[in-house]
């Protein structure tokens, strides 16, 4: 699963801003949860101030995956990438999810 995983997180990192396939922000949030579990595992710092709006969204999307193996999170942050690519409908999007399956 390594190697998709590696994949997946070098795609996501290339979507371009402005292009036709880009996450919402939920997903964005998703990813860096999924992220960050796969990478470093349980969330064990404090919660940030309650103004800090940011970073409290993405605390709580990492905090969440608590018990979450680092594993399933790797698979899980690939099967979203795909779900999104294959509801994209432009060739990027499809050459991203061909190299994503050869990773696989």
């Amino acid at each position: 699963m390594s190697a998709a995983f590696d994949k997946a997180v070098a795609i996501v990192k290339g979507l371009p801003a402005d292009g036709p396939t880009k996450p919402t922000q939920d997903q964005q949030l998703e990813f860096y949860g999924l992220f960050k579990q796969a990478n470093e595992g349980d969330c064990t710092g404090p919660a940030p101030g309650a103004f800090n709006f940011t970073a409290k969204y993405k605390y709580n999307a990492w905090k969440k995956l608590e018990g979450t193996s680092k594993e399933k999170a790797q698979a899980d942050y690939v099967a979203l990438l795909k779900s999104m690519l294959e509801k994209a409908d432009d060739e990027n999007s499809k050459k991203a999810l061909a190299e994503l399956n050869a990773a696989a």
